[in-house]
């Protein structure tokens, strides 16, 4: 009779560290990382933004809303440097690219790291993108990855996915360092 009662609890213990580790995991799967870029004017523009990084299961989600835009397309990219302290952006540094590829379109053949793509303003200057994928981490260890202290530069032009190194977009329009929120 001892010996049944010993293992009973014995197995109770062992479900309630079970229970205990579940919910430590669902904790740490469910918990989201943010960075955030506030973008300003560069070049005499107008234009002004948020771009928001979520990190949530091994993705980052982005979400992009603008305003002071011209009416049309306009290129976005990450760029390697948070630096946006020059009136033109060039403090930016050139297209976050660690892996040392081509520029092009997103996830054809050879791109940057950094190579957004084009957002579309409407009449009144405004315009928004999103974007999802594993190939960016927030604040990860992973330099060919992490997003944060880089920029986000929106440029006059339109991206024309093949031109070397940046797609012909033209000047640097907008700009903001990407930042780890708290």
């Amino acid at each position: 009779m001892t010996l049944l009662c010993v293992t009973l609890v014995g197995c109770k213990e062992t479900v309630k560290e079970n229970e205990t580790d579940s919910e430590e995991k669902i904790g740490v799967v469910e918990k989201a990382i943010t960075a955030t870029a506030l973008i300003s004017a560069k070049s005499n523009s107008a234009v002004k933004g948020t771009v928001t990084f979520t990190e949530k299961e091994g993705k980052v989600f982005m979400k992009a809303n603008f305003t002071g835009l011209t009416p049309g397309e306009h290129a976005i990219h990450i760029h390697e440097n948070g630096d946006c302290s020059a009136d033109d952006g060039s403090s930016a540094g050139g297209h976050w690219n660690p892996t040392k590829e081509d520029h092009g379109a997103w996830e054809h053949k050879a791109f940057h790291k950094g190579d957004i793509g084009n957002l579309v303003a409407d009449e009144n200057g405004i315009a928004t993108i999103t974007k999802e994928t594993d190939l960016w981490c927030i604040s990860c260890e992973d330099e060919n990855k992490n997003i944060v202290g880089k920029s986000i530069v929106v440029h006059k032009d339109l991206d024309d996915m093949k031109s070397q190194p940046s797609g012909n977009a033209g000047n640097r329009i907008g700009c903001g360092e990407i930042v780890l929120e708290q």
